[in-house]
């Protein structure tokens, strides 16, 4: 008997899923405060939650979980590392509000158009101002989305039935692939001066964080619509209200916030500016789709019937996942490796499996290496189940080779990434049969530790250059944890690859490009 612990509000016919099983016991316990979470959940085999409910590590530890699900696709509110290192399934439930998101953000688009809010608060003051009122079409005008996942295109396809330009960014979909959906991909800048409206539906990462703010704000279109039904914080709120109050923007629409509950908002203040409480996933239609999505999925989980959408665990069979085991980390160490590596859209990789690990079925070592690669850009809405699907969706040609010779490893991971500017390549093995190695960058042989913050930096083999960066730091009080070399030949092209204990500043990074002999300096996050 597996006992099941429901701790926000979930629709009756997610619960009917599993309550309907003579294997499991359900327990619907809301509002819970965090203590008497963590007072209870060593009962429980999964838990599943919304957003309401914060799984932290302290939950996590004093668990004996199995399964922990989702139902929705952000996992924000569950620590994911404390999951994956209890050994726990974290779990989401990403299709079930595309729908309600995407005409939740037409909506907006319309609302902000026509000016619907505030006609109708003048309506209720029984005040008739027709003139005040006049709006704008979306005939014929052109919307930029950022951001070409399952909602992007859905809001794409909704808006071209308005007689809408489509025009896009997004780094992990093709031009080919934009095509076929009838939509134009552009640069970011691009995007911004030409669209008359920008909507975005991308998570919120170090990347996205203020794509719209003061600096951005002087390339966009006079007139510019903004829309942002994704992550709070990706468009910056003040600069936008200030924008506003100079003429620089017709109109702000927003459902996400920095903070949520906002406080002193100040576009609250404008007329121009519609507001909703984070509602893209609230119609009745989406609350039922993500729970009976969920639902499903953590019922056949723990039946042993398959695992999908799992942010945390591959799809394989027992056995199989005994064998793979320690490559699993590596596979995934090495694709969030090459994914910030990497520069330009990605149109090819290619995987090659040398030594014994070629002699089993790899696929689940790609989808880790997939799953790697994406996450920097799609962050939650990627997992190991989806990864590939992700892929194809976006044009990435995956292709596997294997090979039982692995030269001087037991095992060997070559990775080639190919992107509209240049290809990319990175080796790996382990060592001890657990620990990660990253062999080789490109054409350096090297043994970097695949962990925590790493500096690549391209340089030439002349003495001096490890005082320089070591006096550097130092004076950042960065302290360095490992430290490997590799280089071409003698005095000629040189890579140093350092493990630090925390994050260089911009600054700090400005600082080590100016040293003498130093080309270019990378910064992983792993």
């Amino acid at each position: 008997m597996y006992k099941i612990l429901v701790s926000d509000k979930l629709s009756e016919q997610g619960l009917k899923v599993l309550k309907e099983n003579k294997d499991f016991k359900v327990d619907v316990k809301t509002g819970l405060k965090p203590e008497e979470l963590k007072s209870i959940i060593g009962d429980y085999d999964a838990l599943l939650v919304r957003s309401s409910t914060k799984v932290t590590k302290e939950i996590i530890d004093a668990s004996s979980l199995k399964i922990i699900g989702r139902a929705g696709v952000g996992l924000d509110n569950v620590d994911l590392e404390a999951a994956t290192n209890k050994g726990i399934i974290v779990m989401n439930s990403p299709s079930g509000n595309t729908i309600s998101t995407a005409e939740h953000t037409m909506a907006l688009m319309l609302s902000l158009s026509r000016n619907i809010a505030a006609a109708d608060k003048s309506m209720k003051a029984k005040e008739w101002n027709r003139s005040k009122f006049t709006g704008v079409e979306l005939y014929n005008k052109t919307l930029g989305v950022v951001g070409l996942g399952r909602i992007g295109q859905a809001v794409s396809k909704r808006a071209m039935s308005f007689g809408m330009k489509i025009i896009a960014y997004d780094p992990f979909l093709s031009k080919e692939a934009a095509g076929k959906l009838g939509i134009e991909l552009v640069d970011l800048n691009k995007l911004f001066s030409e669209s008359d409206y920008i909507t975005f539906h991308v998570p919120l990462t170090e990347e996205t964080k203020n794509l719209i703010s003061s600096k951005q704000i002087p390339l966009l279109k006079k007139g510019a619509r903004i829309i942002n039904c994704s992550r709070g914080g990706i468009v910056n709120e003040e600069d936008l209200a200030k924008a506003l109050q100079e003429g620089k923007i017709a109109g702000v629409s927003l459902d996400v916030y920095t903070n949520e509950p906002p406080k002193d908002l100040p576009l609250a203040n404008f007329d121009n500016v519609v507001l909703t409480p984070h509602l893209g996933a609230s119609t009745e239609e989406a609350q039922v789709n993500v729970a009976v999505e969920i639902a499903e999925q953590v019922r056949d989980a723990l039946l042993g019937l398959g695992i999908r959408n799992a942010a945390n665990f591959p799809s394989v069979d027992t056995e199989t996942y005994k064998a793979l085991q320690p490559m699993f980390n590596l596979a995934e160490k090495m694709g969030l490796f090459m994914g910030q590596l990497a520069q330009g859209r990605i149109s090819g990789v290619e995987v090659n499996y040398s030594g014994e690990v070629a002699k089993f079925d790899t696929t689940p070592l790609t989808m880790s290496v997939l799953k790697g690669l994406l996450t920097p850009v799609l962050k939650d809405t990627v997992n190991f189940i989806n990864a590939l699907s992700l892929a194809k969706e976006r044009s990435i040609k995956v292709t596997e080779e294997k090979s039982s010779d692995a030269e001087d490893f037991t095992n060997l991971i070559s990775l080639e990434v190919k992107t509209e500017e240049s290809r990319f390549r990175v080796a790996g093995t382990l060592l001890t049969k657990k620990d990660p190695r990253i062999v080789k960058i490109n054409d350096f042989y090297v043994e970097a530790i695949p962990d925590g913050h790493m500096l690549i930096i391209y340089d030439l083999d002349k003495p001096g250059i490890i005082g320089n960066l070591g006096t550097l730091l130092g004076k950042h009080d960065i302290n360095i944890a490992g430290m490997t070399f590799g280089r071409l030949k003698k005095s000629g092209e040189a890579i140093t690859v350092l493990n630090i204990d925390s994050q260089p500043s911009p600054k700090v990074l400005e600082s080590i490009k100016k040293l003498k002999y130093i080309k270019e300096v990378k910064v992983i996050k792993l």
